[in-house]
């Protein structure tokens, strides 16, 4: 049996953009609804969304029965919850509240096996290697790992030419609510000092060859992003989505007077 390529990898190379979407619902028929739907990738929040460890499993193993790149958010940067993430078959992380250097370079040794990483060894616990049947998993493992690291702050924003240098960083991803909070301008990420650290955050990526990475849920911003040189644009949250759209529609309803039969049966 030979090792999974990493789909996320594949797509990038070449300069064309990608359009993603976040899954914050743990449920697999959303997981079958998103995978159907067209997105270039799909991030699993482990972050925000309520996630844990068995259901970002399950979910992998929904995403699993479709062509689509997937990544996994986890809930933070940390070495010992990598390597369960890997070992349950993840190969794309997206680390967020990545301000340094130092916390990159963990991060990036964290998906590698020795002597490159600090990756523990557990592979006839681990559906990555579908335990010890994949072939060669060892030898190849550490090249179809891909990191994204989430630059979410100002501090990060100062390191970012560090952070860049690291060769075993895939991808940096700009978070811009964060980064505007951390600049003082909380729920402000359209403030103009905000998008010209993005503006110039998006270059410095790009310019190092690596992936650019942004959240960007108005079109008309996606466009601008794309156009400097962002090439992973999140352009929808699925949760969002439901929100957004069950609001209208029940406003639509009701502002053109929707009235239902009294003896209406469901």
């Amino acid at each position: 049996m030979k090792i999974k390529s990493n789909k996320f990898k594949q797509i990038f190379n070449n300069s064309d953009p990608k359009i993603g979407i976040w899954n914050c619902i743990p449920d697999t028929y959303v997981a079958e609804i998103l995978a159907g739907s067209g997105f270039d990738w799909i991030v699993i929040d482990g972050e925000h969304a309520p996630f844990d460890f068995r259901t970002i499993i399950t979910q992998l193993q929904v995403f699993n029965q479709f062509d689509i790149p997937i990544l996994v958010r986890p809930h933070k940067g940390d070495d010992t919850y990598i390597k369960q993430l890997l070992d349950a078959g993840a190969q794309s992380l997206i680390i967020p509240m990545v301000e340094t250097a130092a916390q990159a370079k963990k991060m990036a040794q964290a998906m590698r096996y020795p002597p490159a990483g600090i990756r523990g060894v557990g592979t006839a616990m681990a559906r990555a290697a579908q335990w010890n049947r994949v072939d060669n998993y060892f030898e190849e493992a550490n090249n179809e790992m891909c990191l994204i690291v989430q630059v979410e702050t100002i501090l990060g924003i100062n390191n970012i030419q560090e952070i860049l240098d690291i060769p075993e960083i895939d991808g940096v991803f700009i978070g811009p609510a964060d980064l505007a909070a951390s600049m003082g301008f909380l729920g402000k990420a359209n403030n103009l000092e905000v998008q010209k650290v993005i503006e110039d955050t998006i270059l410095a990526i790009r310019k190092a060859g690596k992936i650019a990475g942004i959240m960007a849920l108005d079109k008309t911003l996606a466009e601008k992003y794309i156009a400097i040189g962002a090439n992973m644009v999140a352009i929808a949250i699925e949760s969002l989505l439901l929100a957004n759209i069950a609001a209208e529609t029940a406003n639509y309803l009701k502002d053109n007077e929707l009235t239902l039969p009294s003896n209406t049966k469901y």
